[in-house]
């Protein structure tokens, strides 16, 4: 018998951290077959123009769903996409632990924010040079955060947070190669390696096409 076809529309790019988010859902919770990926380029100077319609503020991800709906942005379709299927839940209950793993999507995906405005500003002909200062201040400030939180990583079960952190590292390595966090956080540099190796991260690489 032949697979359902496609349910979900996800307006989508490989380099996105924050659609990677998303399909890294996708893949724990035995959805990504059911996503049909839609290509769309979006930056600070290009608009997708398509998209609009779908989403005024032109941005990705954003998910149509089977009802002709549209949900966006990525945290609002990882708790959509957590409601769906059969595994574990990656959102927690309401409650302390709940809170807990909305505070660490919270440092991940603020950490995704910054890397993405650091990255449009480094390709500016004429890049600010307080503001790529301030951003490295910043990052050396998340990398210590993250690798005092390990601690709690690991205690915890795998969650939002999880998927949110590890996704923000795993963008810092795609655009900033050279860049070496690992030394000086080897915990934090032993608990991404573990992340990096679950199969719903590894079906959602970077592909900078």
């Amino acid at each position: 018998m032949a697979p359902p076809p496609p349910s979900l529309q996800l307006y989508w790019s490989s380099r996105s951290p924050f659609v990677r988010k998303v399909m890294v859902c996708a893949h724990e919770r035995g959805l990504a077959d059911r996503i049909e990926r839609i290509p769309a380029v979006v930056a600070l100077t290009r608009t997708e123009r398509s998209l609009l319609p779908r989403n005024p503020l032109g941005r990705i991800p954003t998910l149509v769903m089977p009802d002709g709906g549209v949900l966006f942005d990525s945290i609002v379709i990882c708790e959509y996409l957590d409601g769906l299927g059969e595994a574990p839940r990656l959102f927690p209950a309401p409650g302390p632990a709940r809170i807990d793993a909305m505070q660490r999507h919270a440092l991940g995906t603020g950490f995704m924010e910054m890397l993405l405005l650091w990255r449009g500003e480094s390709l500016r002909e004429q890049p600010s040079a307080v503001i790529i200062e301030n951003f490295e201040v910043k990052r050396a400030a998340v990398i210590p955060a993250l690798e005092a939180l390990v601690p709690q990583l690991e205690a915890t079960p795998y969650d939002i947070g999880h998927v949110a952190i590890g996704c923000s590292l795993s963008y810092l390595d795609f655009r900033w190669p050279e860049f070496d966090w690992r030394s000086p956080s080897p915990r934090l540099a032993s608990w991404h390696a573990a992340f990096s190796a679950r199969p719903a991260v590894q079906a959602t690489a970077h592909i900078d096409a």
